[in-house]
């Protein structure tokens, strides 16, 4: 494996990001509005390529963002950059309330379908029908999970566009690398 310069992070790194922030994007646009109400309304979720997607989309989510915690514990170090203190917190601020997110998302959606007697639908015909440790836990009735999942969609989104906006900054402003640093290298 090619090792990362120390402005440049590793290729497995480069890769995880991108192919998360395309998921979340995705699923976020696939996020179908009102899917409790549909479900309580007899709507078999397995005939919406929407919600197949969203949930598929989701679990891959959460399964890269658990390889990538993985990775970083073992990867290279993470290039670093000559900044503010202020950007550097806001920079570790932004990243954790990230990875929070990119957590939590998936687990509110798992507690809101299992919460509320909804089958998980997966691509490849792939269906969970119940999720009896999450129905009788003590979690189902704490929150109206699809509500808090569709609360941390949104916010999920706002951050990532906050952290892209970050990055077109520090690429045109400051000159810095710090996008770079995040892009394949070219040729």
């Amino acid at each position: 494996m090619q090792q990362p310069s120390a402005t440049r992070y590793d290729a497995l790194s480069q890769a995880f990001h991108w192919i998360t922030a395309i998921a979340v994007v995705i699923a976020f646009i696939l996020g179908p509005e009102h899917f409790g109400r549909l479900m309580h309304d007899g709507l078999d979720p397995a005939t919406r390529s929407d919600i197949v997607w969203h949930e598929s989309l989701g679990l891959l989510v959460m399964v890269l963002t658990v390889a990538r915690l993985l990775w970083v514990a073992v990867r290279p170090a993470a290039p670093t950059f000559a900044m503010a203190g202020w950007m550097q917190l806001t920079s570790k601020v932004v990243h954790g309330a990230l990875w929070v997110l990119l957590l939590a998302l998936p687990a509110t959606a798992l507690l809101a379908l299992g919460s509320e007697g909804h089958p998980l639908t997966l691509l490849g015909g792939v269906r969970v029908d119940q999720m009896p440790l999450i129905a009788n836990s003590g979690l189902a009735n704490l929150a109206d999970w699809g509500e808090v999942h569709g609360f941390l969609g949104d916010a999920i989104l706002a951050l990532a566009g906050l952290h892209a906006v970050a990055a077109i900054y520090h690429h045109v402003v400051r000159k810095d690398g710090v996008l770079s640093s995040m892009l394949p290298r070219r040729g």
